[in-house]
């Protein structure tokens, strides 16, 4: 089992792909298209996760089960900034919600 830090995970980018074309060999997938984040173990490329469909390619001969976990929980997080990026509009809509009447009930 490795520990959330026992990993680097970061955007791919066009530098990646030959990286991400192997893993996607390794893992008998199709490449990954459009943004991805890539998953390091040891400075090496061991999965990916495509932010347009979910699907990951890993490289089967790394133990890569937790390493996906983590990859789709920072996609999660990468994809909820992208649809509200605003903190301040965030803590507005939330302060607004809690300010509003509630109905009353008999």
């Amino acid at each position: 089992m490795f520990s959330s830090n026992a990993y680097t995970i970061r955007p791919a980018t066009e530098d990646d792909a030959p990286a991400l074309n192997r893993l996607a060999a390794l893992d008998s997938r199709p490449p990954l298209s459009g943004a991805a984040l890539i998953g390091e173990v040891d400075g090496a490329p061991a999965a990916a996760l495509s932010l347009a469909d979910g699907r990951v390619v890993a490289d089967p001969f790394v133990p890569t089960a937790a390493l996906a976990v983590h990859l789709r929980l920072r996609a999660n997080g990468v994809l909820t900034h992208d649809r509200e990026p605003s903190l301040a509009a965030r803590i507005r809509a939330a302060l607004l919600a809690a300010a509003a009447p509630r109905p009353q009930t008999a």
